[in-house]
């Protein structure tokens, strides 16, 4: 299957396993290190326009993000998440698989049928 892409950071288990999913299903996805290669906010919106869930769900609301002082609310229009992450961007939150014009937070990393199916 081609046109596949993960957003991928490898210190994170769900990305981990979400990459063995794909292996197992004979699947080499392009794999972008978003943390060395921090995507755009054109590609950002681009992302945020091809998930299904709301673009609030692309920022994790962490530890990192409660140090910041931030508010969660602050967070929720398409633009003010890719502003967001382009300026935090390990705070996007991973994996994020792509295939086509679809996308989908893997979360549990099970979700990736949801693009694949």
């Amino acid at each position: 299957m081609k046109d596949v892409t993960i957003y991928f950071n490898p210190s994170c288990s769900k990305c981990r396993t979400a990459l063995e999913l794909l292996d197992n299903r004979g699947i080499e996805p392009a794999v972008v290190r978003y943390l060395d290669d921090n995507p755009d906010r054109a590609a950002l919106l681009q992302i945020i326009e091809m998930i299904s869930d709301d673009p609030a769900e692309l920022i994790r609301k962490d530890s990192n993000f409660k140090a910041l002082g931030l508010n969660a609310e602050d967070y929720v229009t398409k633009e003010a998440v890719a502003d967001f992450l382009v300026e935090h961007p390990n705070l996007m939150q991973r994996p994020i698989v792509v295939h086509g014009s679809n996308a989908v937070i893997a979360r549990p990393p099970e979700r990736i049928s949801e693009v694949l199916d």
